[in-house]
């Protein structure tokens, strides 16, 4: 267990919207670490999932489905001033939540903006505004001019979320160990800054999920460590990736965005269909996939130096997932059924057996070639730390804790991302929960070993170039 102890009282009431796998997993850390009676919060899901985990902890459970016609006539009566709506459900407008949040003066916090149910995937739409990219613009602009409204905090799980604050202790790391003299940047032009001093030219938030269930995966049956619903819908959603000013070779269906931060483009083909090689201390070299999430966004929007349209400088950032071997499966068994998702779903927690999740972040480019900082969690370790998780999951519920804790001790900073929050804060309060977390260096770039079997079309003037790291 913890050593944190009560890090915050508490004394409105919290609304925990959606009560899945991460809502299952964060309520025991709620309750451990912030000064409130269970009757304090209530839980409203649309299905009886988590019920019995809720009333394990003595916390009121209510079946109701969030949609656009009732959310005001739902969620008004329940949510006052100062009081905390959690928003962990998928198929929710996250912009709708925050807007009534404002209204009534409630502090907010989400891991992923949503959209109402099916707008990830609606034909409807211009695959533009299908994008993260669109929903992040659209939850940005519910900021006050005077940034003083109530704390909003966008999309504060593992990732996007916790790997903002391993970025930034990565680049302190680098930057120590190759003589750098930097001292420790206090604003968002210090931090690009110093990524550009260091040369660092593209991020990975790399990841490899090893989990292994006791029931293998069957056919016509979706299997994964979270919620398979969140990730077939942002696997449907076009892949989106950071673009940084090194980039010399623009993909032929990649389109860039016309408004905004610009700081990303987006491909015309699923994220759950393009593959990427990346790299991890455990696995060593693996081919990801390119899943859009709101940290490939941010993190390039706030390394960004100069103007917008035409920076000096930004990194190219994106998202290398390897999920576990059975969401792999069901991934390829999706695209087979042209993305219709399977009948039966199945989420791997307490039938887990073995494995780890090794995620963080993999910065390149710089004088010692490649670095990956971050979190190595097994299952055993998970379970000792905290009941109803997994290791995939506990890495979210950390950085949620963590989040919400954050917010309740600022409570007018108005809608904020991860990265304009203090990283050495929230490590602090996440780590006793995220098993191993450590730095390794590698000499591994994208060219290894390439080039025998076909002749690829690869750059090999400059190794990170995205052409190289995308598979064909």
């Amino acid at each position: 267990m913890s050593m944190l102890g009560k890090v915050h009282r508490f004394d409105g009431h919290l609304v925990m919207v959606g009560f899945g796998c991460i809502g299952q997993g964060v309520l025991p850390l709620l309750l451990r670490h912030i000064d409130m009676r269970p009757e304090q919060l209530l839980i409203l899901c649309a299905d009886t999932e988590g019920e019995a985990v809720a009333q394990a902890h003595g916390v009121a459970c209510e079946r109701i489905a969030l949609d656009a016609h009732n959310v005001r006539r739902e969620l008004e009566p329940r949510i006052g001033r100062g009081d905390f709506l959690l928003n962990l459900s998928v198929n929710v407008s996250s912009a709708a939540l925050i807007a009534l949040c404002r209204r009534q003066g409630a502090l907010y916090l989400d891991t992923c903006i949503e959209p109402w149910e099916g707008g990830y995937i609606d034909p409807a739409l211009p695959v533009a505004q299908r994008t993260n990219y669109a929903l992040r613009e659209a939850a940005l602009a519910l900021r006050s001019p005077a940034r003083d409204g109530p704390t909003a905090v966008l999309t504060h799980g593992a990732n996007p979320g916790l790997v903002s604050y391993f970025l930034k202790q990565a680049l302190l790391d680098i930057a120590r160990d190759t003589g750098v003299a930097c001292g420790r940047p206090t604003t968002r032009e210090g931090w690009a800054g110093l990524a550009r001093q260091l040369n660092l030219r593209s991020i990975h938030i790399a990841e490899r999920d090893t989990q292994v269930g006791r029931e293998r995966k069957q056919a016509g049956e979706f299997v994964n460590t979270w919620s398979v619903e969140a990730f077939v819908d942002e696997g449907c959603q076009p892949a989106e990736l950071g673009w940084g000013t090194h980039e010399c070779h623009f993909p032929p269906d990649g389109a860039r965005h016309v408004a905004g931060s610009r700081a990303s483009i987006y491909l015309g083909r699923p994220g759950a269909s393009t593959r990427v090689r990346t790299w991890t201390p455990r696995a060593g070299p693996l081919h990801g996939f390119l899943i859009t999430h709101s940290e490939s966004i941010s993190i390039a929007d706030h390394l960004t130096l100069g103007d917008p349209a035409q920076p000096i400088y930004r990194p190219t950032v994106h998202y290398a997932y390897h999920p576990c071997d059975d969401a792999v499966l069901s991934l390829l068994e999706l695209a087979a059924l042209n993305w219709r998702l399977q009948r039966r779903q199945r989420v791997l927690k307490d039938d887990i057996v073995s494995g780890i999740d090794e995620l963080g972040v993999l910065l390149m480019g710089h004088a010692r070639g490649a670095y990956w900082y971050g979190s190595q969690l097994s299952i055993d370790q998970a379970r000792a730390l905290c009941p109803h998780n997994s290791a995939t999951s506990l890495q979210v519920t950390a950085a949620v804790m963590a989040g919400v804790i954050w917010a309740m001790q600022n409570p007018a900073r108005d809608v904020v991302e991860p990265d304009d929050l203090p990283f050495e804060e929230m490590l602090a309060l996440c780590r006793p929960y995220l098993g191993d977390v450590v730095g390794a260096y590698s000499d591994w770039t994208p060219l290894h070993g390439r080039g025998w079997l076909f002749d690829e079309d690869i750059d090999p003037d400059d190794p990170w170039q995205f052409k190289n790291f995308r598979v064909s």
